[in-house]
């Protein structure tokens, strides 16, 4: 069972490391505060344990073996991707021509909740993530174990395990924020993480 956990906790440090749209916009939310950093990576690792559970219940098989509800969520993903990079790119843009650093971006200075909605919605938006989560935690099923219990935990300790090393990002981010948070600085990072997040979204519409 040990030499399981070690190589499942192993998996989820590849996993984690591997860059995607979550880590640009937990980074991204980071610059505006380690709170709404903090609360991004909770609303992602929600996002998650849920996929792990519904993979855990057999649920996500549906998205392998239909491939309309699975191009569905293609194209719901990419639009939330797509949205999330106009949103950057127009605050580069106010920044551009306000020389401040502002604090409106999707309304996370003005609540956790949006932070955490921001992480969850993206999570969940992904199909991918459903199909990997699938994929992903049977192998790590000790032989013998009930499935589902086994499963769950599993999914548990991957989103528990994501938190402690997101949060090394967030509070990294912190750390520099000093010498991030000046406007030009800012302005090419909304920039960067924008156009990262909208090529994103236009590949996931893109891909079959």
């Amino acid at each position: 069972m040990l030499s399981t956990l070690l190589a499942f906790l192993g998996a989820c440090t590849l996993i984690a490391a591997s860059p995607g749209p979550s880590t640009v916009l937990i980074i991204k939310q980071s610059l505006r505060s380690r709170r709404a950093g903090f609360l991004t990576v909770l609303g992602n690792e929600t996002g998650v344990f849920v996929w792990g559970v519904t993979a855990a219940f057999g649920l996500t098989a549906l998205l392998t073996a239909s491939q309309v509800a699975y191009d569905v969520m293609r194209y719901a993903g990419a639009a939330v991707l797509v949205w999330f990079g106009v949103q950057a790119l127009r605050h580069a843009h106010r920044l551009r021509h306000t020389g401040e650093a502002g604090e409106g971006w999707h309304g996370v200075e003005r609540g956790g909740w949006s932070a955490y909605r921001a992480g969850l919605l993206l999570n969940l938006a992904n199909p991918k993530a459903a199909v990997f989560a699938l994929s992903f935690l049977p192998q790590f099923v000790p032989a013998g174990a009930p499935h589902l219990p086994a499963m769950v935990g599993l999914a548990a300790i991957w989103a528990v395990y994501e938190i402690g090393y997101y949060s090394l990002y967030v509070w990294f981010v912190g750390r520099m924020k000093a010498a991030l948070s000046r406007a030009g600085v800012r302005r090419r990072l909304e920039q960067v993480s924008g156009g990262v997040l909208l090529l994103l979204g236009i590949r996931m519409a893109l891909e079959g």
